[in-house]
C-alpha cells in the first residue's frame, strides 16, 4: 500500500497537471494570416502580384493610402474571386493629428477621411497613423492635455470609420522617428480612453525592439485593441531571414496565438535580395516559427 506522503504528491502532480496550462503543450489553432504591401511583391501588374501572393497563400494586401479613393473600384475588381483580402491601409494622408498650425491640421482632417471612406468601401481592416513624427513641427507639446485633446480627436474620427465599416490603427514607433508613440500598451491605452470601436492598434516588430518583451506588448492590447502587425528583419529593416538568427519572432507570436489573434501580419520591409527568391523563404521561416510559438 502506498504511504499517505506518496499519495498526497500524486495527487498533488496530477492536480498541477491538469490546471497549469504550462505543465502541457495546449493545441492552438490559431491561424497565420500573413499579408504584403502591395509595393514589395514582383510583378508589373497588380494582377500578377495578386497570382504571386496567392500562389504562396499569402491572403492579406496592404496599400498606400494616397490616392486611394481613385482606386476603389481598381482593387475591387482585382480581388474579386480571389483568395486574398485587404488588410490595413497604411497612412497617405497630408498633416498630421497634433500639428499646431491650423491649416495642417485641416489638411489630415480632410485627407484622412477621404482614406477612410476609401478603405470602408474596399473593406479593409483600418487606415495606419502616427500622431506625429519627430520632424512633424511645430507640433502640440507631450503633455496630458495633449493626450486628452488627442483622445478627443480620436474619439471623433473612430466614429466616422466605424460609420464607414473600417477603422483607424495608431501605430507606435522607435524614439528615432517618433518620441510622441512608442510602446503598443500606450497605444492600446490611448484606444481605450478614445472610447471608440474605431480606434485600435498596431504593433511592428521592427519598432517594437522599443518593447522590454514583444509577448507583453502584445498581450497589454489584447484583441480588443490590436487590429493589424507589421514585420521586418530585425537588424536592418529588411525583409524576415535577411538578418539570419536576429530574425527571431516567437516570443510576439506565441502571444498572438494566445489572445487569438485575427488580423494580419503583414511585411513593412526592404529587401536586399531577389523578391522572388526571397519572399517565399520569409513566408517559410515565419511559418515555422508560428508552429514553434
Amino acid at each position: 500500500m502506498a504511504s499517505l506522503a506518496t499519495v498526497s504528491v500524486a495527487s498533488g502532480s496530477s492536480l498541477l497537471t491538469s490546471c497549469c496550462p504550462a505543465a502541457g503543450k495546449q493545441a492552438n489553432n490559431t491561424p497565420l494570416n500573413l499579408s504584403f504591401q502591395e509595393g514589395m511583391v514582383p510583378g508589373d501588374s497588380l494582377q500578377e502580384k495578386l497570382d504571386f501572393m496567392e500562389n504562396l497563400g499569402v491572403t492579406g494586401l496592404e496599400v498606400g493610402g494616397r490616392g486611394l479613393a481613385g482606386r476603389v473600384d481598381e482593387i475591387n475588381n482585382a480581388l474579386k474571386g480571389r483568395n486574398v483580402r485587404m488588410s490595413a491601409i497604411c497612412a497617405g494622408f497630408d498633416g498630421f493629428i497634433l500639428a499646431e498650425d491650423p491649416e495642417v491640421k485641416n489638411a489630415f482632417d480632410t485627407t484622412m477621411r477621404e482614406i477612410v471612406a476609401a478603405a470602408g468601401q474596399i473593406g479593409s481592416v483600418g487606415v495606419i497613423m502616427v500622431p506625429a513624427f519627430n520632424g512633424q513641427q511645430p507640433c502640440k507639446p507631450h503633455t496630458r492635455e495633449t493626450r486628452e485633446f488627442l483622445c478627443a480627436q480620436l474619439h471623433d474620427l473612430g466614429e466616422y470609420a466605424k460609420s464607414c465599416g473600417t477603422t483607424v490603427i495608431l501605430e507606435p514607433l522607435n524614439r528615432n522617428e517618433a518620441h510622441y508613440l512608442r510602446q503598443v500598451a500606450d497605444a492600446a491605452a490611448i484606444c481605450r480612453d478614445a472610447d471608440s470601436e474605431g480606434v485600435k492598434c498596431m504593433g511592428d516588430f521592427w519598432h517594437m525592439q522599443e518593447e522590454t518583451s514583444d509577448y507583453a506588448a502584445f498581450i497589454a492590447a489584447g484583441t480588443k485593441y490590436l487590429q493589424h502587425v507589421h514585420i521586418a528583419s530585425r537588424g536592418r529593416r529588411l525583409t524576415p531571414t535577411e538578418d539570419g538568427e536576429k530574425d527571431n519572432y516567437v516570443d510576439g507570436m506565441r502571444a498572438l496565438k494566445e489572445i487569438g489573434y485575427p488580423g494580419f501580419i503583414s511585411f513593412e520591409c526592404g529587401c536586399e535580395g531577389d523578391r522572388a527568391v526571397v519572399l517565399p523563404k520569409a513566408v517559410e521561416l515565419l511559418r515555422a516559427q508560428w508552429e514553434q510559438a
